[in-house]
């Protein structure tokens, strides 16, 4: 054996191994399912407070709280019908994603391959990326919000944060980011309060929501 053959298998025994396949915690877990529902749910009130607004009806539980939080001018603009039909119908079949990854997870006692891992991130991080660019056009385009919009923003940004921070502590994207991702799981309540907060005092800055309220 070369001198340069033995210092490599050292140096692989010494490097932290990468599982071959990867299982969510089962509060992690768990906590998709309580999303899922709940993000689920209040997409078919959204879908609901639609109709209602297209043919003058009374919808199931009103969305309207004042000028300034309300469903009204949302549902009705073209951020709020991105592909040519109301975004709560793909809200209530694209929340299936975290019910089937928790249900995934929870029944392969093995894990699951990284690349089923990884374009589940990818998923969630088009969502947290829709629900700024919603919050944002919401804010300084259209000088309302949603009160079941905003309920969508309240699940939909901890999952995202909670579950990248997992997959980059645990090794999904490799060894690398590993120490990161202990950082921001340590840190996972924090940065979702500060993204809350992002919001609410931009909101609060633009359009006084809190006076609209009173």
């Amino acid at each position: 054996m070369r001198p340069d053959d033995a210092h490599n298998d050292s140096v692989t025994e010494l490097a932290p191994a990468v599982p071959a396949s990867f299982r969510a915690p089962r509060a992690l877990a768990a906590f998709w399912i309580v999303a899922a529902v709940v993000g689920g749910v209040v997409a078919f009130l959204i879908y609901l407070e639609y109709i209602g607004q297209l043919t003058d009806s009374d919808p199931l539980i009103t969305c309207s709280v004042s000028a300034v939080v309300t469903c009204g001018p949302n549902l009705l603009s073209p951020g709020g019908n991105l592909l040519g039909f109301s975004n709560s119908i793909a809200g209530m079949v694209l929340f299936a994603g975290p019910l089937y990854a928790a249900a995934a997870s929870l029944a392969a006692p093995g894990g699951l391959r990284p690349w089923f891992w990884q374009v589940y991130a990818a998923f969630l991080a088009g969502a947290v990326v829709l629900v700024h660019v919603f919050a944002w056009r919401s804010v300084f385009e259209y000088g309302s919000l949603c009160p079941w919009c905003m309920v969508i923003w309240l699940v939909t940004i901890p999952v995202f944060w909670y579950t990248v921070a997992w997959m980059l502590r645990d090794g999904v994207f490799g060894i690398g980011p590993r120490r990161i991702g202990a950082m921001l799981w340590a840190w996972a309540p924090l940065v979702t309060v500060l993204d809350y907060t992002l919001i609410a005092v931009t909101a609060q800055v633009r359009l006084d929501v809190l006076g609209s309220l009173i």
